[in-house]
Protein backbone atom coordinates (compact mmCIF):
# COMPACT_ATOMS: atom_id res chain seq x y z
CA UNK A 1 0.00 0.00 0.00
CA UNK A 2 1.62 3.68 -0.65
CA UNK A 3 2.57 5.77 1.93
CA UNK A 4 -0.16 8.33 1.45
CA UNK A 5 -2.85 5.44 0.98
CA UNK A 6 -1.57 3.88 4.78
CA UNK A 7 -1.11 7.64 6.00
CA UNK A 8 -5.60 8.65 4.92
CA UNK A 9 -6.48 5.20 6.22
CA UNK A 10 -6.31 6.36 9.76
CA UNK A 11 -8.54 9.23 8.92
CA UNK A 12 -11.09 7.41 6.87
CA UNK A 13 -13.73 5.45 7.86
CA UNK A 14 -15.99 5.68 4.75
CA UNK A 15 -15.09 3.79 1.43
CA UNK A 16 -17.59 4.38 -1.35
CA UNK A 17 -16.82 2.67 -4.85
CA UNK A 18 -18.51 1.28 -8.07
CA UNK A 19 -17.80 -2.11 -10.24
CA UNK A 20 -19.15 0.16 -13.25
CA UNK A 21 -19.46 3.53 -14.38
CA UNK A 22 -20.34 5.50 -11.44
CA UNK A 23 -18.74 7.31 -8.54
CA UNK A 24 -15.15 6.29 -9.69
CA UNK A 25 -15.28 6.71 -13.17
CA UNK A 26 -14.21 3.66 -14.37
CA UNK A 27 -15.48 1.15 -15.95
CA UNK A 28 -15.64 -2.96 -15.39
CA UNK A 29 -14.28 -4.66 -12.25
CA UNK A 30 -10.78 -3.43 -11.87
CA UNK A 31 -10.64 -1.58 -8.35
CA UNK A 32 -9.58 2.72 -8.34
CA UNK A 33 -6.35 3.44 -7.38
CA UNK A 34 -6.99 4.86 -3.31
CA UNK A 35 -6.53 7.96 -4.29
CA UNK A 36 -9.47 8.37 -6.75
CA UNK A 37 -11.66 6.83 -3.97
CA UNK A 38 -14.17 8.85 -2.35
CA UNK A 39 -13.71 8.88 1.11
CA UNK A 40 -14.81 11.59 2.90
CA UNK A 41 -14.10 11.51 6.76
CA UNK A 42 -16.66 11.12 9.48
CA UNK A 43 -16.90 13.27 12.01
CA UNK A 44 -16.19 11.92 15.38
CA UNK A 45 -12.74 11.14 15.23
CA UNK A 46 -10.99 12.58 17.79
CA UNK A 47 -7.16 12.73 18.69
CA UNK A 48 -6.46 14.32 21.45
CA UNK A 49 -3.06 15.57 21.49
CA UNK A 50 -0.76 14.63 24.49
CA UNK A 51 -3.62 12.84 26.21
CA UNK A 52 -3.16 10.35 23.52
CA UNK A 53 -4.64 8.67 20.34
CA UNK A 54 -8.11 8.13 20.52
CA UNK A 55 -8.96 5.02 17.73
CA UNK A 56 -11.78 5.01 15.58
CA UNK A 57 -13.11 1.59 14.66
CA UNK A 58 -11.08 -0.56 12.20
CA UNK A 59 -8.53 1.98 11.57
CA UNK A 60 -6.98 0.34 8.23
CA UNK A 61 -9.75 -2.02 7.04
CA UNK A 62 -11.48 0.48 4.69
CA UNK A 63 -8.61 0.40 2.12
CA UNK A 64 -8.45 -3.52 2.25
CA UNK A 65 -12.12 -4.19 1.67
CA UNK A 66 -12.96 -5.21 -1.60
CA UNK A 67 -14.02 -2.45 -3.65
CA UNK A 68 -17.17 -3.44 -4.89
CA UNK A 69 -18.82 -3.30 -1.47
CA UNK A 70 -20.07 -0.23 0.05
CA UNK A 71 -19.50 0.55 3.93
CA UNK A 72 -20.73 3.60 6.39
CA UNK A 73 -19.14 3.38 9.77
CA UNK A 74 -20.75 4.57 12.79
CA UNK A 75 -19.04 7.18 14.61
CA UNK A 76 -17.45 5.31 17.90
CA UNK A 77 -14.75 6.34 19.78
CA UNK A 78 -12.32 4.04 20.73
CA UNK A 79 -9.57 4.60 22.64
CA UNK A 80 -6.01 3.46 22.70
CA UNK A 81 -5.72 0.39 24.99
CA UNK A 82 -9.04 -0.51 23.07
CA UNK A 83 -7.74 -1.31 19.91
CA UNK A 84 -8.01 -5.36 20.08
CA UNK A 85 -11.47 -4.66 20.62
CA UNK A 86 -11.55 -2.13 17.85
CA UNK A 87 -10.49 -4.53 15.42
CA UNK A 88 -12.92 -7.46 16.46
CA UNK A 89 -15.94 -5.09 16.52
CA UNK A 90 -14.84 -4.08 12.85
CA UNK A 91 -14.33 -7.27 11.95
CA UNK A 92 -17.66 -7.77 12.91
CA UNK A 93 -19.32 -4.68 10.96
CA UNK A 94 -17.15 -5.81 7.74
CA UNK A 95 -19.53 -9.05 8.11
CA UNK A 96 -22.22 -7.45 8.65
CA UNK A 97 -22.04 -5.19 5.56
CA UNK A 98 -20.56 -8.56 3.46
CA UNK A 99 -23.87 -10.23 4.49
CA UNK A 100 -25.80 -7.30 3.34
CA UNK A 101 -24.30 -6.96 -0.09
CA UNK A 102 -24.29 -11.28 -1.41
CA UNK A 103 -27.09 -12.18 1.68
CA UNK A 104 -25.10 -14.46 3.32
CA UNK A 105 -25.59 -15.83 6.65
CA UNK A 106 -23.18 -14.84 9.19
CA UNK A 107 -25.49 -15.47 12.32
CA UNK A 108 -22.99 -17.90 13.48
CA UNK A 109 -19.69 -15.96 12.87
CA UNK A 110 -21.09 -13.18 14.25
CA UNK A 111 -21.98 -14.85 17.60
CA UNK A 112 -18.94 -15.50 17.85
CA UNK A 113 -17.04 -12.45 17.46
CA UNK A 114 -19.24 -10.94 19.56
CA UNK A 115 -18.25 -13.57 22.23
CA UNK A 116 -14.73 -12.67 21.58
CA UNK A 117 -15.68 -8.94 22.03
CA UNK A 118 -16.84 -9.54 25.50
CA UNK A 119 -14.11 -11.57 26.46
CA UNK A 120 -11.88 -8.95 25.65
CA UNK A 121 -14.08 -5.59 27.35
CA UNK A 122 -13.57 -8.05 30.40
CA UNK A 123 -9.95 -8.77 30.41
CA UNK A 124 -9.34 -5.29 29.26
CA UNK A 125 -11.84 -3.69 31.99
CA UNK A 126 -10.89 -5.68 34.78
CA UNK A 127 -7.58 -4.88 35.36
CA UNK A 128 -7.71 -0.68 33.80
CA UNK A 129 -4.67 1.26 35.48
CA UNK A 130 -5.90 5.23 37.17
CA UNK A 131 -4.82 6.46 33.97
CA UNK A 132 -6.67 4.10 31.27
CA UNK A 133 -9.49 4.70 34.08
CA UNK A 134 -9.02 8.55 33.81
CA UNK A 135 -9.48 8.22 29.48
CA UNK A 136 -12.84 6.51 30.16
CA UNK A 137 -13.80 8.68 32.29
CA UNK A 138 -13.22 11.62 29.59
CA UNK A 139 -14.64 9.47 27.12
CA UNK A 140 -16.52 11.61 24.57
CA UNK A 141 -19.31 9.47 24.00
CA UNK A 142 -19.54 8.99 27.89
CA UNK A 143 -23.64 10.40 29.38
CA UNK A 144 -23.34 14.06 30.52
CA UNK A 145 -25.36 15.78 33.05
CA UNK A 146 -27.95 16.86 30.79
CA UNK A 147 -28.63 13.32 29.59
CA UNK A 148 -29.50 11.87 32.82
CA UNK A 149 -31.38 15.33 33.38
CA UNK A 150 -33.55 14.14 30.50
CA UNK A 151 -33.81 10.67 31.27
CA UNK A 152 -33.99 10.63 34.76
CA UNK A 153 -36.35 13.61 35.82
CA UNK A 154 -39.37 15.21 34.79
CA UNK A 155 -41.16 18.56 34.98
CA UNK A 156 -38.11 20.06 34.66
CA UNK A 157 -37.82 23.70 35.37
CA UNK A 158 -34.73 25.46 34.68
CA UNK A 159 -33.45 28.19 36.61
CA UNK A 160 -30.47 30.90 35.32
CA UNK A 161 -28.44 33.20 36.64
CA UNK A 162 -26.97 34.09 39.96
CA UNK A 163 -28.65 37.49 40.46
CA UNK A 164 -25.38 39.22 40.51
CA UNK A 165 -23.07 39.13 37.38
CA UNK A 166 -24.64 36.67 35.04
CA UNK A 167 -25.59 33.05 33.69
CA UNK A 168 -23.07 30.32 33.52
CA UNK A 169 -24.04 27.54 31.38
CA UNK A 170 -20.98 25.11 32.76
CA UNK A 171 -23.80 24.53 35.47
CA UNK A 172 -26.72 23.27 34.99
CA UNK A 173 -29.98 22.93 37.53
CA UNK A 174 -33.54 23.85 38.25
CA UNK A 175 -36.56 22.17 40.18
CA UNK A 176 -37.36 18.84 38.80
CA UNK A 177 -39.23 15.63 39.91
CA UNK A 178 -37.29 12.39 40.85
CA UNK A 179 -39.47 9.35 40.40
CA UNK A 180 -42.43 11.72 41.54
CA UNK A 181 -40.84 13.50 44.53
CA UNK A 182 -39.76 17.16 43.60
CA UNK A 183 -36.14 18.26 43.90
CA UNK A 184 -33.58 20.34 43.02
CA UNK A 185 -31.10 19.37 40.62
CA UNK A 186 -27.59 20.41 39.73
CA UNK A 187 -24.99 19.49 37.14
CA UNK A 188 -22.28 19.99 35.68
CA UNK A 189 -22.14 20.05 31.33
CA UNK A 190 -19.64 19.48 29.49
CA UNK A 191 -21.04 19.31 26.18
CA UNK A 192 -20.94 16.62 23.28
CA UNK A 193 -19.49 18.63 20.68
CA UNK A 194 -17.05 21.87 19.98
CA UNK A 195 -20.82 24.10 19.96
CA UNK A 196 -22.08 22.92 23.17
CA UNK A 197 -18.33 22.35 24.80
CA UNK A 198 -17.74 25.73 23.84
CA UNK A 199 -21.04 26.85 25.08
CA UNK A 200 -20.61 25.29 28.21
CA UNK A 201 -16.85 25.77 28.68
CA UNK A 202 -15.91 22.28 28.92
CA UNK A 203 -17.83 22.14 32.47
CA UNK A 204 -15.76 24.75 34.04
CA UNK A 205 -17.53 27.11 36.16
CA UNK A 206 -16.60 30.58 36.70
CA UNK A 207 -17.72 32.24 40.11
CA UNK A 208 -21.20 33.00 38.99
CA UNK A 209 -21.81 29.20 37.76
CA UNK A 210 -21.05 28.46 41.71
CA UNK A 211 -23.52 31.67 42.51
CA UNK A 212 -26.25 30.14 40.95
CA UNK A 213 -25.76 26.44 42.07
CA UNK A 214 -25.60 28.79 46.45
CA UNK A 215 -28.76 30.41 45.09
CA UNK A 216 -30.69 27.32 44.12
CA UNK A 217 -29.30 25.00 46.87
CA UNK A 218 -30.55 28.07 49.38
CA UNK A 219 -34.06 27.58 47.45
CA UNK A 220 -34.02 23.79 47.77
CA UNK A 221 -33.27 24.55 51.58
CA UNK A 222 -36.40 27.05 51.49
CA UNK A 223 -38.59 24.94 50.44
CA UNK A 224 -37.62 21.65 51.94
CA UNK A 225 -36.65 19.73 48.81
CA UNK A 226 -33.90 17.44 48.62
CA UNK A 227 -30.84 18.47 46.36
CA UNK A 228 -29.07 15.63 43.99
CA UNK A 229 -26.14 16.68 42.24
CA UNK A 230 -23.98 15.54 39.24
CA UNK A 231 -20.29 16.19 39.44
CA UNK A 232 -18.13 16.15 36.08
CA UNK A 233 -15.66 18.56 35.80
CA UNK A 234 -11.94 18.80 35.50
CA UNK A 235 -12.10 21.92 37.51
CA UNK A 236 -13.11 25.56 38.41
CA UNK A 237 -12.45 27.51 35.39
CA UNK A 238 -8.84 29.05 36.53
CA UNK A 239 -9.14 32.25 34.05
CA UNK A 240 -8.18 35.86 35.12
CA UNK A 241 -11.36 36.46 34.67
CA UNK A 242 -12.83 34.24 36.75
CA UNK A 243 -10.12 35.37 39.32
CA UNK A 244 -11.49 38.64 38.96
CA UNK A 245 -14.65 37.66 39.94
CA UNK A 246 -13.96 36.06 43.06
CA UNK A 247 -13.69 32.42 42.26
CA UNK A 248 -12.33 30.89 45.49
CA UNK A 249 -14.32 33.22 47.33
CA UNK A 250 -17.39 31.14 45.62
CA UNK A 251 -15.88 27.70 45.26
CA UNK A 252 -15.67 28.40 48.99
CA UNK A 253 -19.25 30.30 50.08
CA UNK A 254 -20.91 27.49 47.95
CA UNK A 255 -19.03 24.64 50.23
CA UNK A 256 -20.62 26.55 53.08
CA UNK A 257 -23.54 26.38 51.60
CA UNK A 258 -23.70 22.97 50.79
CA UNK A 259 -22.91 21.89 54.94
CA UNK A 260 -25.50 24.11 56.25
CA UNK A 261 -28.02 22.65 53.94
CA UNK A 262 -31.13 21.48 56.40
CA UNK A 263 -32.05 19.15 53.32
CA UNK A 264 -31.02 15.61 51.86
CA UNK A 265 -27.98 16.37 49.67
CA UNK A 266 -27.13 13.26 47.42
CA UNK A 267 -24.12 13.89 45.35
CA UNK A 268 -22.41 11.53 42.69
CA UNK A 269 -19.46 11.49 40.42
CA UNK A 270 -20.55 10.75 37.14
CA UNK A 271 -16.63 11.27 35.28
CA UNK A 272 -14.94 13.60 36.08
CA UNK A 273 -14.19 15.57 39.71
CA UNK A 274 -11.87 17.91 39.69
CA UNK A 275 -10.32 19.63 42.75
CA UNK A 276 -12.41 22.31 44.27
CA UNK A 277 -14.88 23.12 41.47
CA UNK A 278 -16.33 19.84 42.22
CA UNK A 279 -16.83 19.54 45.95
CA UNK A 280 -18.23 23.01 45.67
CA UNK A 281 -21.55 20.88 44.47
CA UNK A 282 -20.90 17.34 46.01
CA UNK A 283 -20.84 18.40 49.89
CA UNK A 284 -23.63 15.50 49.92
CA UNK A 285 -24.95 13.15 53.13
CA UNK A 286 -23.98 10.58 50.03
CA UNK A 287 -21.51 10.66 47.68
CA UNK A 288 -21.33 8.23 44.55
CA UNK A 289 -19.11 7.88 41.91
CA UNK A 290 -19.39 5.48 39.01
CA UNK A 291 -17.03 2.77 38.51
CA UNK A 292 -14.85 4.18 36.06
CA UNK A 293 -14.95 8.03 37.42
CA UNK A 294 -12.07 9.69 38.96
CA UNK A 295 -12.12 12.35 41.77
CA UNK A 296 -8.88 13.93 42.68
CA UNK A 297 -7.18 17.91 43.82
CA UNK A 298 -5.61 18.42 40.13
CA UNK A 299 -6.00 16.61 37.12
CA UNK A 300 -3.05 13.85 36.35
CA UNK A 301 -1.54 16.26 33.65
CA UNK A 302 -1.28 18.99 36.22
CA UNK A 303 -0.29 17.07 38.71
CA UNK A 304 2.62 16.18 36.27
CA UNK A 305 3.78 19.80 35.19
CA UNK A 306 4.04 20.96 38.82
CA UNK A 307 6.11 17.86 40.24
CA UNK A 308 7.54 16.70 36.97
CA UNK A 309 7.77 19.95 34.82
CA UNK A 310 6.12 17.89 32.27
CA UNK A 311 3.00 16.44 30.94
CA UNK A 312 4.14 13.69 29.57
CA UNK A 313 4.34 11.99 33.26
CA UNK A 314 0.18 12.03 33.51
CA UNK A 315 0.46 8.01 33.73
CA UNK A 316 2.41 8.58 36.55
CA UNK A 317 0.76 11.39 38.09
CA UNK A 318 -2.53 9.40 38.20
CA UNK A 319 -1.11 6.33 39.91
CA UNK A 320 0.38 8.87 43.09
CA UNK A 321 -2.92 10.88 43.25
CA UNK A 322 -5.14 7.50 43.94
CA UNK A 323 -7.84 9.27 41.98
CA UNK A 324 -10.07 5.80 41.00
CA UNK A 325 -13.47 4.95 43.17
CA UNK A 326 -11.81 2.20 44.33
CA UNK A 327 -9.14 3.81 45.89
CA UNK A 328 -11.71 6.41 47.38
CA UNK A 329 -14.12 3.90 49.16
CA UNK A 330 -10.87 2.57 50.82
CA UNK A 331 -10.19 6.17 51.97
CA UNK A 332 -13.50 6.53 53.25
CA UNK A 333 -13.98 9.70 51.10
CA UNK A 334 -17.14 8.45 49.05
CA UNK A 335 -20.13 6.43 50.70
CA UNK A 336 -20.96 4.25 47.49
CA UNK A 337 -19.44 2.99 43.94
CA UNK A 338 -22.14 2.44 41.08
CA UNK A 339 -21.20 -0.40 38.68
CA UNK A 340 -20.79 0.58 35.27
CA UNK A 341 -22.07 -1.83 32.51
CA UNK A 342 -19.08 -3.94 30.67
CA UNK A 343 -16.88 -1.50 28.56
CA UNK A 344 -18.13 2.28 30.48
CA UNK A 345 -20.84 4.02 30.73
CA UNK A 346 -20.81 4.95 27.19
CA UNK A 347 -21.45 1.66 26.04
CA UNK A 348 -25.15 0.98 27.73
CA UNK A 349 -26.19 4.41 28.52
CA UNK A 350 -29.42 2.74 29.58
CA UNK A 351 -28.31 0.65 32.04
CA UNK A 352 -26.16 3.59 33.44
CA UNK A 353 -28.88 5.79 33.82
CA UNK A 354 -30.76 3.13 35.55
CA UNK A 355 -28.13 2.26 37.67
CA UNK A 356 -27.86 6.22 38.97
CA UNK A 357 -31.40 6.53 39.66
CA UNK A 358 -31.45 3.13 41.58
CA UNK A 359 -28.75 4.60 43.95
CA UNK A 360 -30.58 8.06 44.06
CA UNK A 361 -33.52 6.46 44.97
CA UNK A 362 -32.09 4.24 47.53
CA UNK A 363 -30.17 6.74 49.63
CA UNK A 364 -33.36 9.38 49.38
CA UNK A 365 -35.84 6.56 51.07
CA UNK A 366 -33.17 6.51 53.92
CA UNK A 367 -32.34 10.24 54.67
CA UNK A 368 -36.27 11.59 53.87
CA UNK A 369 -37.09 10.67 57.07
CA UNK A 370 -34.61 12.41 58.84
CA UNK A 371 -34.46 16.13 60.90
CA UNK A 372 -32.94 18.85 59.03
CA UNK A 373 -30.82 19.43 62.26
CA UNK A 374 -29.58 15.19 62.06
CA UNK A 375 -28.96 15.80 57.97
CA UNK A 376 -26.74 18.94 58.62
CA UNK A 377 -24.64 17.49 61.66
CA UNK A 378 -24.11 14.02 60.10
CA UNK A 379 -22.80 15.58 56.69
CA UNK A 380 -20.73 18.22 58.51
CA UNK A 381 -19.23 15.56 60.73
CA UNK A 382 -19.04 12.96 57.71
CA UNK A 383 -16.38 15.97 55.88
CA UNK A 384 -14.71 16.52 59.38
CA UNK A 385 -14.10 12.66 60.19
CA UNK A 386 -12.35 12.58 56.45
CA UNK A 387 -9.21 14.22 58.04
CA UNK A 388 -9.26 12.56 61.20
CA UNK A 389 -9.46 9.40 59.92
CA UNK A 390 -9.94 8.52 56.15
CA UNK A 391 -6.73 10.17 55.23
CA UNK A 392 -4.42 9.00 58.66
Amino acid sequence: MPRSSRRRCWWTWRVRSTDTNGETGQTGGAPPHPRDRKAPPLPGLLFSGRWGLRLAALLCYAERLPHRFSRTWIAMHFLDFEKPIAELEGKIEELRHLSDADGMNIAEEVARLQQKVEKQLKAVYAKLSPWQKTQVARHPDRPHALDYLKILFTDVTPLAGDRVFGEDRAIVGGLARFRGQPVVILGQEKGHDTETRLRHNFGMAMPEGYRKAQRLMELADTFNLPVLTLVDTAGAYPGVAAEERGQAEAIARSIQVGLNLKVPVISCVIGEGGSGGAIAIATGNVVMMLEHSIYSVISPEGCASILWRSGDQAQQAAEALRLTAQDLLDFKVIDEVIPEPLGGAHRDREATFTQVGDAFERHLRELNGLEGGILRARRREKFLRMGREGLA
